[in-house]
Parts: C-alpha cells; sequence; structure tokens
C-alpha cells in the first residue's frame, strides 16, 4: 500500500459549454484532512462528485489504495467506504431522522426492516461522535444544522472510512462550525480521511494539513498548511488580492421604512411560538442585523416578514403602508425584496433557466411581457447584463438551467435579482452563503452601496465576521426574541457570542431574582 488512500489523476470533465475539471489531479494521505479550495464554480464539488460516482469523468483514473478503481455510481463508492456529505442535503424531508440515515442500507429480516437494530447503532454513533439527534423527528422539522449531522451519521453509519466534506459549514452557525471541526478531528485519529471543500480560508487554516486550489477547473497546486497564509490561498483561488474588511462610512439613518410591533409567529416544531413579540425598526440609510444562533426564531420572523408564513399577532408596516397580510407579490410592489435562507426551496425554480429565474418577480412588467406573452429577446438582454454585473458563472449564460449551476452561482443570481429590483428594504438572510471570498467582497460592497443610496437593509446572518463588518445596529435574536441591541462599533465578537447563547439575559434574569 503506498503513501495515498485515494488517486484522483489527471480527471477531466466536460458539460456543455465548459470544462469543469481540465487535467486535474488530487491525491489524499491516510488520517489528513485535505482541503479543495476555489472560487465559485471552480469545479471543486464537480471533482468530488466524480469521485462519489454521480459523474463519470472523460479522462483520468481514480486508484484507491494504489490499485485503480472504476466508481460508477454511488453504491460503489460506498462499497470502497466513500461517504459524501452535500452542500445540498440528499434527504427525504417526509421521512424520519433515522429512515434517512439507514435508506438504502436497511436492515432486515423477510422483507421487514429491523429499525430497533438500527436505532441501537445511530444512537451509539450520535453518541460517539457528539452528533446528537431525534431520530424519530421528520427531517422536514429540523434545523439545517441538524439535518447536516443526519447526513454525516448516513455517512458514519455505512462504515466509510473516506469522508467528503462539501461546503459543510455553509450553514452552520459559529459554535456548529467548532463542533464540526472538533468531530474532523476525532475522524482524522481515527484514521479516518477527509476531503473538505469549502471556500473559508479560516477553517482551512484550522483544521486541514493539506490545500489543493482549483481556479477555473484547472489545479493551480497543492500546498502544506504550516507552511501558508489566509492572503496566500486567496491569491492562488482568484489571482489577485482580496480585502478582508469592508470599506464603508458611518450610516445616515433617514425615514422609518420598517416597522414591525409585537410580532408572533407559531413554531412548527413545537407548541410554543417561535417568534415571541419581537419589535424593530429599519430606517432608510442604515444595514440593521438580526443575529442569533440558528433555530432561535430568526427563520420563522423572516418568513412572517415577507409573507411565507402568516403571523398569528402584531403588525407589519413598510414605507407606511400596513403589509400584515398582505400577499408576497404585494410587498414585492411595495419595494420589499428578499434573498432567501434556502435558495433552493424558496430562492430558484432550479429547472427553469438562469434568464426565466431573473425574472420571477418581475415577468408582468410591461418591459418582460405583452399580452400576456413573454417577450423572451428582453428576459435574455436583461438577464446578460446580470450576469456581467455580477459575475454569475455558468455553461451556457442566460439559457443554463439553474440546477446545474454551481450553489455559488445560484446564490450570486439570486442577489442579482434581488438587488437590481431597486427595493426599499432589502431583506438579506445569509446572503454569502457558500461563496467564495472574492464573490463575498463584491457582495458586501453591493449591500453598503444600496445603504447608500439611501435603502433600508435587514441583514439576517450567521456568520460573525459578516455580522460586525456590515452591520451599524446589531439585534440579538434567543428564543424568540430580542435580548439585546449592540453597537458594532463598540462591542466585540465575545460579546456579541454571549448574548447569541442566552449568557446575557440569563445574567439579568438572575440579578432580577436577587
Amino acid at each position: 500500500m503506498g503513501e495515498y488512500v485515494i488517486e484522483m489523476l489527471n480527471i477531466t470533465k466536460e458539460f456543455p459549454g465548459i470544462k469543469a475539471n481540465d487535467n486535474v489531479t488530487l491525491q489524499l494521505k491516510k488520517g489528513e484532512v485535505h482541503a479543495l479550495l476555489g472560487e465559485n464554480g471552480a469545479g471543486k464539488s464537480t471533482l468530488m462528485s466524480v469521485l462519489f460516482g454521480l459523474y463519470q469523468a472523460e479522462q483520468g483514473v481514480i486508484k484507491k489504495d494504489g490499485v485503480e478503481v472504476k466508481i460508477k455510481n454511488p453504491n460503489d463508492a460506498n462499497a470502497l467506504h466513500i461517504g459524501m456529505v452535500h452542500q445540498h442535503f440528499k434527504l427525504v424531508e417526509v421521512f424520519s431522522v433515522l429512515e434517512n440515515i439507514i435508506l438504502g442500507v436497511e436492515p432486515g429480516k423477510a422483507g421487514i426492516v429491523q429499525k430497533a437494530a438500527a436505532r441501537k447503532k445511530v444512537l451509539e454513533l450520535s453518541e460517539k461522535y457528539g452528533l446528537q439527534v431525534d431520530p424519530d423527528a421528520k427531517v422536514e422539522n429540523i434545523s439545517v444544522g441538524m439535518q447536516q449531522r443526519v447526513e454525516i451519521l448516513k455517512m458514519l453509519y455505512r462504515d466509510n472510512e473516506i469522508l467528503i466534506f462539501d461546503e459543510p459549514t455553509a450553514v452552520l452557525t459559529p459554535q456548529e462550525i467548532d463542533e464540526l471541526m472538533e468531530i474532523m478531528r476525532n475522524f482524522t485519529k481515527e484514521g479516518k480521511s477527509i476531503l473538505f471543500i469549502t471556500h473559508k480560508l479560516n477553517e482551512i487554516m484550522a483544521v486541514a494539513d493539506r490545500c489543493t486550489v482549483l481556479r477555473k477547473g484547472k489545479c493551480i497546486g497543492t500546498v502544506n498548511i504550516a507552511d501558508t497564509t489566509k492572503e496566500e490561498l486567496s491569491r492562488m483561488m482568484v489571482g489577485r488580492d482580496v480585502e478582508f474588511a469592508v470599506e464603508k462610512k458611518s450610516a445616515q439613518p433617514g425615514d422609518t421604512v420598517l416597522k414591525v410591533r409585537d410580532m408572533v409567529v407559531p413554531s412548527k416544531v413545537h407548541a410554543n411560538n417561535a417568534v415571541k413579540g419581537v419589535s424593530l425598526d429599519v430606517h432608510a440609510g442604515e444595514i440593521v442585523c438580526v443575529a442569533g444562533i440558528e433555530g432561535n426564531g430568526q427563520t420563522e420572523f423572516v418568513y412572517g416578514l415577507t409573507g411565507l408564513e402568516k403571523i398569528t399577532g402584531g403588525s407589519v408596516e413598510l414605507c407606511g403602508r400596513d403589509i400584515t397580510h398582505a400577499a408576497i407579490r404585494e410587498r414585492s410592489k411595495l419595494g420589499m425584496s428578499h434573498i432567501p435562507e434556502d435558495r433552493h426551496k424558496h430562492g430558484l425554480v432550479l429547472d427553469y433557466t438562469l434568464a426565466e429565474n431573473m425574472v420571477l418577480q418581475r415577468y408582468w412588467q410591461p418591459e418582460f411581457q405583452k399580452h400576456g406573452f413573454i417577450k423572451k429577446d428582453a428576459v435574455q438582454k436583461y438577464a446578460e447584463k446580470l450576469i456581467a454585473e455580477y459575475d454569475v458563472r455558468s455553461g451556457q449564460g442566460p439559457v443554463t438551467i439553474a440546477r446545474s449551476m454551481s450553489g455559488g452561482n445560484q446564490q450570486k443570481a439570486i442577489v442579482a435579482r434581488e438587488i437590481d429590483m431597486d427595493p426599499n428594504l432589502l431583506v438579506a438572510v445569509q446572503p454569502t452563503r457558500g461563496m467564495d471570498v472574492g464573490a463575498i467582497e463584491n457582495i458586501h460592497k453591493q449591500i453598503v452601496a444600496e445603504r447608500d443610496k439611501g435603502k433600508a437593509v435587514l441583514l439576517i446572518s450567521l456568520e460573525l465576521d459578516e455580522v460586525m463588518n456590515l452591520s451599524d445596529r446589531i439585534l440579538v435574536m434567543y428564543e424568540g426574541e430580542i435580548v439585546g441591541e449592540l453597537d458594532p462599533k463598540k462591542t466585540t465578537i465575545q460579546e456579541l457570542g454571549l448574548y447569541m447563547a442566552g449568557a446575557k439575559r440569563k445574567a439579568k434574569e438572575a440579578a432580577a431574582n436577587e
């Protein structure tokens, strides 16, 4: 057996109009965390999908323990003890956690699934690796952080030794990210080998042993993390220096654009309300961030605000108009734009083209239709303009099917569409989720530019750096309530973390009870 547990040698994979992988070589050592870094659309997920059997390469070979192998589908990969946590989870929403974990490898006798043995193994694994889950919960009712745990347990349940994580931290809170890094370290101590796709340079520096960088489908090189810096990695990734700090002048708040009073939104998971009497204002010319650990009501608050869920108490005003019970299109017409948390569920129609997705909110306007018929040339031209402005990369431009694009480029398309609507209020939920440092720099500049044009921006983010960099005011949400208002210029990440974890509220309650 050689030094490498997996070797991908001279892999080339093409799609219509694009060479996703161009003669790429990647070698994974046993017991290492090997990061795969690159811009959105650089070919990282494609390369891992070739290893996992979802795609077949046109050229190149794969070796496991020095022996050439053919991986025609994910079952072949699993037989070779290769597992993958996908960027967009592959879970059946109406199934329970346990049913998802054992799907495809159900233990059974005489055609009857033996769930008791499976449950025991799942609970043992979740205990061993600190991946606590409720095996009986329906996947549709659990947070994205929990869904990711289910995906990791799926891999472990199949006794996989080579673990592929595709953008695993894109949807996690800072605390969950720290937990995941610890879990990865524990995996490697046991001799498991990890391939880790990410855009987040801090994570690579914290957990990886080596890093291979891809740019536009080509391999730029592999480096030892101990011998490199964040700045050097970002230069390798985007081919230029990147500004990590957001340049912005002080806010000049104007009139109140959004006024929320005593909003109540019920929870779908338990009997309590998810949002309990939240009130806040957002003014023209400021960025207000609602920060909090996932699962503390931010998602339901945004659903109530944007009309995705009905609220059971309180009121919402936009530019002086009561929109508490307004339809989503009505809110849109009054100047509300929404970059949603879940880009697949609420952001895109995945089987539509990129151009069709760009006009989802506007196809009925005179510039895009006449007598009920869509003006295809106008739609195409508009899409080309946004693609150029926001550097949305796709194989076939406006006619690319959205499903075939990388997650980061799907996100860019949504951001482009929502900002270009020239909104009075931009509701941006995790706006840079799954984006590379170059794209994040660009989106942050666009959001600040909206603020400077006198727009109101409500940001909901789990990225503490993003919260501190972009916000003019920070509101902390804990257990469905606003528990603090902070000035990013006067607070620290540590203090923000204490508010998010509820420690500050508990301390106040304890003091009041004395």
